[in-house]
């Protein structure tokens, strides 16, 4: 069975922490037991070189609109019907995901996604996309969100 990421946009603040909390869990420079405080500090002083959030906070300006944007693992996934090269794949259990060796930065999947979740890597040559961190046991964005905007559900 599938899992997805669902945002509850009622109760999200726009604090940002689930890009930051995502942008850590798939940095290859990790401190452990780093506070919160820790993890925005070290996001504001690599920001030029920060990898990217493969979660999207976005804001409605002029408005307390906010809205967690990630990948949807959709059932059609037009992002691997796009893919030229096979790199963006869905795996069994029902994650798409995007092999960064085969990725090639033709960008069509990030054409192809409805929802704008699919996005050009911190290498700038490979897409970048949510993969849900099952390797993690639970989303990082998740599993971090001070107010719990965000669940995972089974599909």
């Amino acid at each position: 069975m599938a899992r997805k990421i669902f945002p509850k946009e009622d109760v999200c603040v726009g604090c940002h922490l689930c890009e930051v909390y995502c942008v850590y869990a798939h940095s290859k420079y990790k401190k452990p037991n780093a506070k919160a405080h820790e993890l925005v500090k070290l996001y504001i002083k690599h920001k030029d070189s920060k990898p990217t959030p493969r979660i999207l906070v976005e804001e409605k300006s002029g408005t307390w609109t906010t809205f967690a944007l990630q990948c949807r693992h959709c059932d059609d996934a037009p992002c691997t019907k796009a893919c030229i090269t096979g790199a963006m794949k869905r795996l069994e259990d029902g994650r798409i995901v995007c092999d960064e060796e085969k990725c090639v930065g033709c960008w069509s999947c990030i054409m192809a996604c409805p929802h704008g979740a699919v996005r050009r890597g911190e290498n700038k040559k490979a897409a970048s996309k949510c993969d849900l961190c099952l390797e993690l046991g639970e989303p990082a964005c998740v599993k971090n969100c001070p107010n719990e905007a965000l669940e995972i559900k089974e599909v």
